[in-house]
Order: structure tokens, then C-alpha cells, then sequence
């Protein structure tokens, strides 16, 4: 093979288009790999890490004041949005150069520029102009924010520049409904920001278990965000130094800072698509097989941009079935039902398998028992912050096919309740588990009441 020749070649250096390629010359394929940003994608760069570091931070606040109530005084505590930032950007640089150092050690040839289709195999590079040939093309380029188009919206930020604001607002809409809006409502109402959320909907996290979504709802308001329901973002004007927002509701707000957080569109334009002959569907999203196959013969697709199940460990799984098929010993495909998610507010919600909506829609007779309460650590921190923990059951067998929490432990508690849901353990082997006390966890399986419908 000449120099530019590939037996794959990918196009964006996130987490799934990442794996694919280390994995894929690790079984000896030639791999080429094509980044236009930084190495590592929306979840290093400007996603997932950033946005825990952000929680994580967030979190010390009221811990300083729970504190309190364990007889611990913290006094003169200040915050410094300016370190946190340098602190965040530090730790992306090292995650960044640690993903293009084992590119490096696998083979990969790294390419730090643009790359788009131009069909029969060929791929170009649009800052240097070089063509390569490739056996197989893997597009892994992910999302980015959605806009509307609104008047006055470049004067908003998305979640990419939320991240590296010179300075906190003291007043921050956010519109949207989503996890990117939840989150950072939370995480900037945690720093002492006034902060606003505005959504078109009746409750938050749409898609989500309903009782679910009325609990974050309710905690999001108890942490001081105020949420703005049946209402859109119409206009954005700036007057001196501040933003005045009109909702099509009707009522004007000033603030410093308006986030818009509606969700995100799959990251192909201009990528050469119809050029490619690869096929869309109605979200503009590329279509593919379970094996992550276009319509385009050796170009293929994971992560994100298939709109399929938008997680960073599901692209990685995703990259990870493709070389082992392709290049690898097995040829198999990664399983989406079931996948476990977390929400990172405060208190974070984390969910896996059914919603009690949908579940009564497939399956008609289902059990539900849920609890709602107050966890200890509050008995003396004083703090007035409820927990939710609910389980779907399917009537006709017992298995249990949704699990529901909300909690400071949440998104880690679901991981191990996603084995159970994914193994199909049923009611009864949850309620045989010995629970472990004093824990929030323990009611996942000392809940023996049923709700009635």
C-alpha cells in the first residue's frame, strides 16, 4: 500500500471512532484516523468529563453548609470559577494527549484535520488536500448542539462554550429540557447563579419514567432553579450589557447569560453524504444495519451520529463490535436494549430498562412500587432534598423491567441494577437479596407494596 491508502479509515477521533481504530490496527488492519478538533470528542473534550467536573464542583457547596450539621464549621469558603476552569482544562489536555498517545502506540495514523467523502473509497482531507483510499470507511463524527435560528440567538451560548465562560453570570436562562439543560441548571444554580429554565413541556427529561421526571423537576426547583413550563425561547436582544428574552408566552426576562440546550443534531454537514450514496432517515441521522453497515458498500457508521443510543459507552461498544467483525476474530453487534443512563443533577437520577408508561403500553399488566424519602444523611444536615427509588415489574412473570432512581448515588447504583434487569432477575429474587443498612439502595429491595393503578 502507498502512503495514503488505508484498510480503514476514520473519521472522527471521539470515543467510538476512537476504539474502532486502535482495536481494527490492532488486529493488524492499517488504520488512518481524522480529527478536525482535539483527539477524545464531545465526551473528553467538551461533554461527559468536563461536565462531572463541573457536578463535582458544584457539589461542594452545599456540602460546606451540610457540614454544618455534623458540627463542622467551613468559614470563608470562596469559590474561584477561574481555577476550576484552569483545573478542567489541564485534566481535558491530559485525557486528550493520553487518547492520541494510544492511537500512536497502536499504529494509527493521526491526521489533524478535516476529512470528507468523496465516494468510491476515497476520503479527503480538506487543510492539506490529500486524498486517501481506504478498504473500509468508519464515520464516527458525533453531534453537536441543535439550533433553531431564532433572532438574537447568536447572542447564547451552547453547552461547548458553557464550559470556558470568562466569568459566571448572575443571572443564566437555559432553555431546554433535556439532560444537557437539567444539569447545567443544576450545576450553575449549586455556584450561586440565579438561574432560570425554560421548556416547552409540562415536566422535564422527556422520554424518561414520569414519576421520575416530576421528582428531578421538583428537587431542580427545591435547589433554587426556577422552571418556566409550556413556554420557547421566541427572541433574544441584548440592552447595554445585559440580554433581554422573550418567550412566546409572553413575558420578557433580563439576564446576563442565556444557554440554549435543545437538544443535539447529528454532526454531518458537509461530510459528503449524498456524495457517498449514504442513505439518512427523517432526523438527518445515517442509517445503518445492527452492524453499523450504510448504504454505501464498506462505509460504515457508529455512535452519535446513527441517532441510535446516544452514549458515550454504547459508541465504544459500537467501535468495539465493528473491529471484532471487520478485522477481528467474531462478527457480532452491540445489544441496545437495556442500557443504563444517569443524569447528573443534584440529586442525579439514573434510569435502565422500561418507564412505567411504556411498560404499561407493551405489556398492559405491570406492577409498580416506588418510594419516595428523605435520606438519613439529612436527619442532621438539614437539607430538604427527597430520593426516589421504583420498580416496573411485568405482571405475567415478575421480571423486573425498569428500574427509577433518584439519589446522590444514583448513577452508580443503576450501573449494578442494570446486571439485574439485564439478566431478567425477577421481583422475588430482588425482595431474596439481604439489603445492606443504613443505605438509600436497601428499598430496591425491601419494597413489598404495590402501587394501584
Amino acid at each position: 500500500m502507498s502512503e495514503l491508502e488505508f484498510d480503514l479509515f476514520v473519521i472522527g477521533a471521539g470515543s467510538g471512532g476512537v476504539r474502532a481504530a486502535r482495536m481494527s490496527a490492532n488486529y493488524g488492519a492499517k488504520v488512518g484516523i481524522a480529527e478536525e478538533f482535539r483527539i477524545g470528542g464531545t465526551c473528553v473534550i467538551r461533554g461527559c468529563v468536563p461536565k462531572k467536573l463541573l457536578v463535582y464542583a458544584a457539589q461542594y457547596g452545599a456540602g460546606f453548609e451540610e457540614a454544618k450539621g455534623y458540627g463542622w464549621s467551613a468559614d470563608n469558603v470562596r469559590f474561584s470559577w477561574g481555577d476550576m476552569v484552569a483545573a478542567k482544562d489541564a485534566e481535558i489536555a491530559r485525557l486528550s494527549g493520553l487518547y492520541k498517545k494510544n492511537l500512536d502506540k497502536a499504529g494509527v495514523q493521526i491526521f489533524e484535520e478535516r476529512a470528507e467523502l468523496l465516494g468510491n473509497g476515497q476520503v479527503k482531507l480538506m487543510s492539506s488536500g490529500q486524498v486517501i483510499r481506504a478498504r473500509k470507511i468508519l464515520i464516527a463524527t458525533g453531534g453537536t448542539p441543535r439550533k433553531l435560528g431564532l433572532p438574537g440567538e447568536e447572542l447564547s451560548i451552547s453547552s461547548n462554550e458553557a464550559f470556558d465562560l470568562p466569568v459566571l453570570p448572575e443571572h443564566i436562562l437555559i432553555a431546554g429540557g433535556g439532560y444537557i439543560a437539567c444539569e447545567f441548571a443544576s450545576i450553575f444554580a449549586a455556584l450561586g447563579v440565579q438561574t432560570t429554565l425554560v421548556y416547552r413541556r409540562d415536566f422535564v427529561l422527556r422520554g424518561f419514567d414520569m414519576d421520575l421526571r416530576k421528582h428531578v423537576q421538583n428537587e431542580l426547583i427545591n435547589q433554587g432553579v426556577r422552571v418556566i413550563t409550556y413556554a420557547n425561547v421566541s427572541q433574544i436582544a441584548k440592552q447595554n450589557d445585559r440580554l433581554i428574552v422573550q418567550l412566546d408566552s409572553g413575558q420578557p426576562l433580563t439576564v446576563d447569560q442565556v444557554m440554549m440546550a435543545l437538544g443535539r443534531t447529528v454532526a454531518v454537514e458537509g461530510l459528503g453524504l449524498d456524495r457517498a450514496g449514504i442513505a439518512i432517515n427523517d432526523t438527518g441521522a445515517i442509517k445503518v444495519d445492527e452492524f453499523g453497515q450504510t448504504s454505501a458498500d464498506g462505509v460504515f457508521a457508529v455512535g452519535d451520529v446513527t441517532d441510535r443510543t446516544n452514549l458515550t459507552p454504547a459508541a465504544i461498544r459500537e467501535g468495539a463490535a465493528f473491529a471484532d467483525s471487520q478485522f477481528g476474530p467474531r462478527r457480532h453487534s452491540f445489544d441496545h436494549k437495556d442500557v443504563a443512563c444517569a443524569v447528573f443533577t443534584q440529586p442525579a437520577a439514573g434510569s435502565v430498562g422500561l418507564s412505567e408508561e411504556d411498560a404499561r403500553e407493551r405489556f398492559g399488566e405491570i406492577d409498580v412500587y416506588r418510594e419516595s424519602f428523605r435520606p438519613m444523611r439529612h436527619t442532621l444536615s438539614g437539607r430538604n432534598e427527597r430520593y426516589l427509588m421504583k420498580l416496573v415489574v411485568r405482571s405475567l412473570d415478575q421480571v423486573v423491567v425498569g428500574v427509577h432512581i433518584v439519589s446522590d448515588a444514583a448513577p452508580e447504583i443503576i450501573q449494578i441494577a442494570a446486571i439485574a434487569v439485564k439478566a431478567k432477575l425477577t421481583k422475588q429474587e430482588w425482595d431474596e437479596t439481604c439489603a445492606v443498612h443504613p443505605t438509600a439502595s436497601e428499598e430496591l429491595v425491601l419494597m413489598r407494596q404495590k402501587l394501584t393503578a
